[in-house]
């Protein structure tokens, strides 16, 4: 294989942790190390959440659905722990964490199937809403254009041909943005797996778990392991 094909594939391997209440925004910037205060409506994140030794316990695409609606897309494998050791944190915050992927359709668009609902010339990370529904464009694998499609379980699916999810995830890999696995949980620190050069890290940001390694990582040259595409 070396091109994506056109089409849409039902992501089953991921799920969605929904973060409500008024407090969403200011939580999360505490514990990710993307800056959810900044995004606008035509803007999603890339995220990690890291423990104290600055070390990947999961990834995110974060969509700011509405006010004090956050949405977590993550691998389902880890969701469960993940969930589990956010809402560790939450303390006095008003912010209700929860599975809500039962909730969502999430399905990946490749090339033309992007047409009816986002430019593929926009730029990685950018959201439009069409109704209910977030598209999410990501990196390309290689030169053809993908997104996320987010949407309440009664929406009617996008239509096009369907890919298998193998082929899908094997343009994840060509695409370079990492998700983070139940495998390789705390296996990384962010930089080892390109983060701040795909828009997941936001040095400018707040404290949270893991940022003093992070970002010694990145300005002290304390980095011995990159990934890469062979």
């Amino acid at each position: 294989m070396t091109h994506l094909p056109d089409g849409i594939t039902p992501l089953t391997h991921l799920g969605v942790i929904r973060v409500h209440g008024d407090d969403a925004i200011k939580f999360l910037q505490g514990q990710l190390t993307q800056d959810f205060a900044l995004v606008t409506g035509s803007q999603a994140r890339l995220a990690a959440f890291c423990s104290a030794k600055g070390r990947m316990q999961a990834s995110f695409i974060g969509v700011v659905a509405g006010p004090g609606d956050v949405l977590l897309v993550c691998s389902r494998d880890i969701l469960a722990p993940t969930l589990k050791r956010l809402s560790m944190f939450v303390m006095r915050a008003k912010a209700k964490l929860s599975d809500a992927t039962a909730e969502f359709k999430l399905i990946g668009l490749a090339g033309a199937a992007l047409v009816p609902w986002i430019a593929a010339d926009t730029a990685p990370w950018s959201r439009a809403a069409v109704g209910a529904v977030n598209i999410v464009r990501l990196y390309d694998a290689d030169t053809q254009p993908r997104a996320l499609w987010i949407a309440p379980a009664a929406e009617p699916e996008p239509q096009g041909a369907e890919l298998s999810l193998a082929l899908w995830q094997w343009g994840e890999v060509r695409s370079g943005v990492a998700t983070i696995t139940a495998p390789i949980v705390e296996a990384f620190v962010p930089q080892m797996l390109n983060y701040e050069s795909v828009g997941g890290v936001n040095f400018k940001k707040g404290c949270y778990p893991g940022q003093e390694v992070v970002a010694r990582s990145q300005f002290r040259g304390t980095l011995k392991r990159r990934a890469y595409i062979g």
